[in-house]
C-alpha cells in the first residue's frame, strides 16, 4: 500500500513558523492544554533536579502541555544518568589499564555520550 506522501506539519509548529506556505489552518486538531505535567515520584534525584529546573520555563514559554509527560521523563531520566557517567569520567578518568597491560576506554565515556545524544533528540 502507498502512503500518501509527507506527515502533515502540525498547526502549532506551522504557527510558530508564521504559517509559511499561508494555506488555512486546521481549527480541528486536538489542542492540549500549556501546562507542564507534574513530576513522577519515582524519577531518580538528578532527573527531579532537572524536571523542577525546566517545567516551568518550558510552560512559561507554552511549549509544554500534559501529553509530553512521557518524553520529558525521558529526557529527565538521560539527564541525570549522564551526569552519573560524567561524574564517574571526572573521578576515575577515561582510561584503564587491563591487567594483560593493554589501555582501554572505560565503559562510563561511551554511555555519556549514548545519554548525550538521547537528549539532543528532545531539543529537536
Amino acid at each position: 500500500m502507498a502512503t500518501r506522501g509527507r506527515k502533515p506539519t502540525p498547526t502549532a509548529i506551522k504557527e510558530l513558523e508564521g504559517n509559511p506556505g499561508k494555506r488555512p489552518l486546521n481549527e480541528k486538531e486536538p489542542k492540549p492544554q500549556k501546562k507542564a505535567p507534574t513530576c513522577p515520584k519515582w524519577l531518580d534525584p538528578e532527573a527531579k533536579k532537572e524536571w523542577r529546573r525546566l517545567a516551568k520555563q518550558m510552560e512559561k514559554l507554552g511549549i509544554q502541555t500534559e501529553v509530553d509527560m512521557a518524553a520529558f521523563v525521558g529526557y529527565c531520566q538521560s539527564y541525570s544518568r549522564y551526569v552519573e557517567a560524567e561524574e564517574f569520567i571526572s573521578q576515575h578518568g577515561t582510561i584503564v589499564k587491563t591487567p594483560s597491560g593493554y589501555y582501554q576506554q572505560i565503559p562510563q565515556v561511551c554511555i555519556a555520550q549514548t545519554y548525550l545524544k538521547i537528549m539532543s533528540r528532545f531539543a529537536e
